[in-house]
């Protein structure tokens, strides 16, 4: 009997989908951005995660690149309606991704359908895209882990946390990849649903 060693369940409904959120373009930020946003992916797939993108570049492509290196699975949410569109309008890549659902809806539609389609959400640095999305998971009461770097995009989400007067205990900061992955793992988990009670 051959034993599979892969970390993905590929007959339960209970795999984990991580979403990256993070800067369709990092050329202003440390040249370390690129290789932190790989070791995220990694990370993300040697834990069993499957990555969740908005199939775009920047912060998430590279982290899409750390997980196929490690063998993970990488899905892309686009804002175009077919791929010709997504290369040709939205000059998007479809390297490093295993499907890439084409939603049509632009970026503030896809921004729902990925936030939406995934268990959590982790970002990274960004720009109005990030706190777009951000924004949508802290609304859905999504895990949300809010990866610190050499960036200020942590300090602008902390800050609009403080100022939403709003209590939320599904929120979870750090600069330490593999721990922040873990845990936003471990509250994903702790919010499944129960697989006994499954039909």
């Amino acid at each position: 009997m051959e034993i599979n060693s892969s970390p993905y369940n590929k007959h339960g409904h209970d795999q984990i989908k991580i979403c990256v959120s993070g800067s369709a373009d990092i050329s202003n930020c440390d040249t370390n951005t690129m290789e932190i946003s790989k070791e995220l992916g990694r990370e993300i797939a040697r834990q069993g995660a499957v990555l969740v993108t908005g199939a775009t570049t920047g912060f998430p492509f590279w982290a899409a690149v750390g997980a196929k290196e490690e063998g993970g699975i990488s899905i892309g949410l686009s804002p175009a309606a077919s791929e010709k569109e997504h290369v040709d309008v939205y000059k998007l890549p479809v390297d490093y991704m295993d499907l890439i659902i084409y939603t049509g809806f632009g970026y503030p539609g896809r921004d729902l359908l990925l936030t939406r389609s995934s268990d959590a959400v982790i970002c990274g640095p960004g720009r109005i895209g990030t706190i777009h999305e951000f924004t949508i998971a802290f609304e859905d009461y999504k895990p949300i882990g809010i990866l610190k770097g050499p960036w200020d995009m942590a300090e602008e989400l902390e800050d609009i946390i403080k100022k939403s007067h709003r209590p939320n205990d599904k929120i979870i900061s750090g600069g330490d990849v593999k721990k922040l992955v873990a845990d936003i793992i471990a509250m994903v988990k702790k919010y499944k649903i129960d697989d006994k009670k499954v039909l």
